[in-house]
C-alpha cells in the first residue's frame, strides 16, 4: 500500500439518520413519524437494540445501542422495522458512487460516512475556503439528486475537525429556522476556541469516557482546561502516544491524510445474542460451530486464510472474556478451525448461563 496523501482540504460527509431515510424511500408515509430501526424490529424480545432512530425518536429520548425494549417505552407510538442490510449496502454503495464521481479521493468509513480530500498539500494552493464551500454544496446536492438521500459535510483541514463540523451541522439541521447552506458547515482557527473550548472534553474525536474520567480526576474537564495543561503533565498521565495526540486534538489538529486504498481486513468474525442463555454443553460446542462456520464462509468467499482463531463468550450478568489460539497451520478447513474453537471454548471455566458468543478468524495478508 502506498503512503496516503496530505490534503489541505478535508470534507466529512455524513448521511442524516441513513438506516430511517432507506427505510422512508420505501414508505414515504413514515416521514415525519418517530422511527426506530433495529434487529427483527420487534420490540418485544429481549437483547435486541437500536441501530438508528429518526430525529422524532430521538427527541423523545431514543438512541442507537439503546435496548429495543427501552426504547419502546420511551417511544411507545414509533414505528419500529427490521434491519436490512442487503438495502442498506446498496443504498450506501450509490451515494458511494456519486462521491468518486467528484475525482477527489475517498475514504469510505462505513455505510453513512466517508472523507474526501481537495487539493494536495505537496501542490500549489489554488482553491479558497469559497471554492471548497462551494464543492462541499455541489456535493451534497448530487448526493439528494442521485439518490434521494440528505447529507450533511463538515470543511476543515484534518478529518477530527472536519467529524466535528459536521457534528454542528447536523445540530444546526435540527432547527425549524436551518437553511440549506447550513448542512454545510466549516470549523477551522477561526472559529474552533468560541466553538469547541467550553465544551467538555468527551466531545473530543476519541476521548472515551475513561480518558474523559481520568482527565476529571485531574482538574480538566472542557476543552480549554485541557488545552492549557502542560504537555508533559498529558505524556506523564496517558504515555507520550495518547498524551501527545491529547495536546494536539485540544487544540483542532489532526490527521489531513487520505488513503483510497481499500481497507484490508485483517480479521473478521462472527456474533450472536441468544434469545434464551445457553447451558447446555452440547448446545454451545454446536452454537460456536455454526458461528464457525459462517464466518469462515465469508472469509473463503474472500479469498483469504485464517491462522488464528479467537472465541468471546459473554455471560448472563455480562462477564466477558476472550481467548485466541494459534492454529496448527494456516488453512480453511472447517473441521480443523472448528476443532481449535471447541478446544477454546473447553478451556473457559463456564459457570455461569451463557448470552453471547462471538467468533473471529484472523487472516494472512492477501499477497
Amino acid at each position: 500500500m502506498g503512503v496516503p496523501t496530505r490534503y489541505r482540504w478535508l470534507l466529512h460527509v455524513d448521511l442524516d439518520q441513513f438506516q430511517v431515510s432507506v427505510e422512508r424511500q420505501r414508505r414515504p408515509e413514515l416521514v415525519g413519524q418517530a422511527v426506530i430501526v433495529g434487529g427483527d424490529g420487534d420490540p418485544t424480545r429481549a437483547r435486541q437494540v437500536v441501530t438508528c432512530a429518526s430525529y422524532e425518536a430521538r427527541a423523545d429520548g431514543v438512541r442507537a445501542g439503546m435496548p429495543m425494549r427501552a426504547a419502546s417505552k420511551k417511544a411507545p407510538d414509533a414505528v419500529f422495522l427490521p434491519l436490512d442490510m442487503g438495502e442498506y449496502e446498496a443504498a450506501s454503495e450509490r451515494v458511494m458512487d456519486v462521491l468518486r464521481g467528484f475525482g477527489d479521493a475517498l475514504e469510505v468509513w462505513g455505510w453513512d460516512e466517508a472523507y474526501l480530500g481537495i487539493e494536495d498539500r505537496a501542490g500549489p494552493r489554488l482553491l479558497s475556503a469559497a471554492d471548497v464551500i462551494e464543492t462541499a454544496r455541489s456535493i451534497r446536492r448530487a448526493v439528494v439528486a442521485a439518490t434521494g438521500l440528505d447529507c450533511c459535510v463538515g470543511v476543515s483541514d484534518n478529518k477530527q475537525r472536519a467529524k466535528a463540523a459536521t457534528g454542528f451541522a447536523k445540530q444546526a439541521v435540527r432547527s425549524p429556522e436551518a437553511g440549506e447552506e447550513q448542512r454545510v458547515f466549516v470549523l477551522d482557527d477561526g472559529n474552533w476556541a468560541s466553538l469547541m473550548n467550553h465544551r467538555p472534553c468527551r466531545e473530543l474525536w476519541s476521548v472515551g469516557s475513561r480518558t474523559a474520567a481520568k482527565l476529571s480526576a485531574a482538574g480538566i474537564d472542557t476543552v480549554a482546561q485541557l488545552a492549557a495543561a502542560d504537555r508533559d503533565d498529558l505524556t506523564a498521565m496517558f504515555g507520550p502516544h495518547q498524551g501527545d495526540w491529547l495536546y494536539v486534538l485540544c487544540r483542532g489538529g489532526g490527521d489531513d491524510a487520505i488513503s483510497d486504498e481499500p481497507r484490508i481486513a485483517k480479521s473478521h468474525s462472527k456474533a450472536r445474542t441468544y434469545d434464551t442463555d445457553l447451558t447446555d454443553p452440547g448446545r454451545l460446542h454446536e452454537a460456536v460451530r455454526a458461528l464457525t462456520e459462517e464466518v469462515l464462509e465469508q472469509v473463503v468467499a474472500e479469498g483469504r486464510t485464517p491462522f488464528r482463531v479467537g472465541l468471546t463468550v459473554r455471560t448472563a450478568t455480562f462477564f466477558t472474556r476472550t481467548k485466541m489460539r494459534k492454529l496448527p497451520a494456516p488453512t480453511t478447513s472447517l473441521d480443523a478451525i472448528a476443532a481449535v474453537a471447541d478446544d477454546l471454548l473447553d478451556a473457559f471455566e463456564i459457570d455461569r448461563p451463557i448470552r453471547l458468543l462471538a467468533v473471529r478468524l484472523e487472516l494472512l495478508d492477501p499477497e
